[in-house]
């Protein structure tokens, strides 16, 4: 390996290429259920800004936080693609804007960029965001109807920009 290469080698003489998985959907779709089960099936990273949230004991909805986690978590995701690892995004990734970003500065670093998007009907999300009971107050559901027509949900278009999308709906 000369000073001019970045990515870990396996048994062969090719790098390891990086890869970032994006796990897009509104809070209570499964997302940290399939982040999880990536994280031990791959030996990924999996950055939650719900996760440092909780763990520091600051209310998940305070917005101006959360944004500072999660630049925080792609700064360090950034390293952790740098030196050939699986990473997995697991903040909800709401608009289309967010993940071109995120799939472009990841490409820019050499790594391959997957799209899993949850998604289920708001009867399903009220039910199981009033089972888990993580929000205080509890959320109601127009707040959930609202979200609902706030989140850009990828298009086929979209996903066709992701070395591999994968679909889930509950």
């Amino acid at each position: 390996m000369d000073s001019t290469d970045h990515g870990f080698y396996g048994s062969g003489e090719e790098p390891l290429r990086s890869k970032l998985i994006l796990v897009c959907g509104l809070p209570g779709t499964g997302k940290t259920t399939h982040a999880k089960r990536l994280e031990a099936e791959l030996g990924a990273i999996r950055l939650s800004a719900d996760d440092w949230m909780d763990a520091l004991s600051i209310n998940l909805h305070e917005e101006e936080i959360r944004g500072r986690i999660e630049a925080l978590q792609w700064k360090l995701g950034k390293q952790l693609l740098a030196a050939g690892l699986t990473v997995i995004i697991e903040w909800g990734t709401w608009g289309r804007a967010e993940r071109d970003q995120l799939r472009a500065e990841a490409r820019y670093i050499g790594a391959s960029v997957d799209l899993h998007y949850l998604s289920a009907p708001v009867e399903t999300v009220f039910e199981r965001i009033q089972r888990r009971g993580r929000e205080d107050p509890p959320i109601e559901r127009s707040a959930i109807v609202r979200w609902f027509e706030m989140f850009e949900a990828p298009t086929a278009e979209e996903m066709a920009l992701f070395d591999e999308a994968f679909t889930s709906t509950i």
